[in-house]
């Protein structure tokens, strides 16, 4: 056999060559694997750049009648009742569950708000007081079929938006109480219907009141015991009890709170129209799914941001209010949402494949 003339330098070249290879193809896949995992580790920054570029792009397009503060300004108060029911449902969605009731409790008690200063004669206070112990009260009944009862989240509040939306008709009378009587009486149901110039920014005490709100939650549920219990109940419920998480009282103490929001946000929709309508706001639902999906919170439960969800809420006000003044058919802005949701999802499969 022919002798192997190298020598021992030439196998060490050859040996440490081999690792600078393979060191050198696994940087190469790991630049979309960092990517892949700062998206899983920071699932709001994908809302964050669609909307930043589309505010980019209606803006080159409009010109400063869209970069206006004014203009801005109008985006965040529109999207104020979808961001204030869009936090209750990102609460809910942590879970791995969902929540199609959050409108019409809403509208419900906006609803008890008014009737019991016009129909009973009860002071502003109370009403309001009342009208929020109402949406905590159907949070919590929600909580306890979901959590104690194991029904699906899913069937519990569609059963229950029915009903809170039958009673909401029947107590109404399907009637509306006008803004002026409101004005007359009981100013403090319209009070965040009151704006605050800034330059030439003007926002609604509503509106401040939604950006407080999800800024508020964004640093429960970061740095609190009881947010992270929320994400571990909502990635897995089975290990989450094993760690000692009490996962029915968390459930129940979600869904509680997701209806005490929804509550605050009928009171906001009172200032917001001026009037107490039993009509208004009976989509909420959908568009609080729209805003949690496009803002990449994980359907599946575990992972998201609030902020995301605000985000989103913001992409559906830019796409609205820049296509509107652009002057399209309004029916443009649903198929570019329904692309943006569509879109959304298909990232969180990419993402949460990459991260497993």
């Amino acid at each position: 056999m022919p002798s192997d003339t190298r020598g021992p330098q030439a196998f060490e070249s050859v040996i440490t060559a081999a690792p600078e290879k393979v060191a050198e193809f696994a940087e190469e896949k790991s630049v979309v694997q960092r990517f892949q995992h700062m998206l899983h580790q920071t699932p709001a920054l994908v809302p964050l750049i669609v909307l930043v570029v589309s505010t980019i792009i209606f803006g080159v397009i409009l010109g400063s009648k869209f970069f206006s503060a004014y203009a801005l300004t109008l985006i965040i108060r529109q999207v104020a009742i979808t961001g204030i029911v869009g936090a209750a449902q990102t609460l809910v969605v942590l879970t791995a569950g969902i929540e199609l009731s959050v409108g019409a409790i809403m509208v419900l008690s906006s609803v008890v708000m008014g009737q019991m200063v016009f129909r009973y004669g009860m002071p502003p206070a109370v009403g309001v007081v009342a009208g929020l112990m109402l949406g905590a009260a159907i949070g919590f009944l929600n909580g306890n079929l979901v959590a104690r009862m194991k029904l699906p989240p899913f069937i519990v509040t569609l059963g229950m938006w029915q009903i809170v939306l039958a009673t909401n008709f029947i107590y109404s009378g399907n009637e509306t109480i006008r803004a002026q009587d409101i004005q007359d009486k009981a100013p403090l149901l319209q009070v965040f219907g009151n704006t605050v110039e800034i330059g030439g920014a003007v926002l609604t005490w509503g509106a401040i009141f939604m950006l407080a709100l999800v800024l508020f939650m964004a640093y429960v549920l970061r740095h609190t015991a009881w947010g992270r219990h929320v994400y571990a109940v909502g990635d897995d419920p089975d290990a989450a009890e094993l760690a000692g998480v009490k996962v029915k009282a968390t459930l129940v103490g979600v869904y509680t709170i997701a209806g005490l929001i929804c509550a605050m946000a009928g009171w906001v929709l009172i200032g917001r129209l001026g009037s107490v309508s039993p009509q208004s706001g009976q989509f909420e639902n959908i568009n609080s799914i729209t805003a949690v999906v496009i803002g990449g919170i994980s359907l599946f439960g575990g992972r998201g941001s609030i902020l995301g969800m605000m985000f989103g809420a913001l992409i559906v006000g830019v796409f609205t209010l820049g296509l509107n003044m652009y002057g399209t058919d309004p029916q443009w802005t649903y198929l570019l949402i329904g692309v943006l949701i569509i879109a959304a999802v298909a990232v969180d499969q990419w993402i949460r494949k990459a991260a497993a």
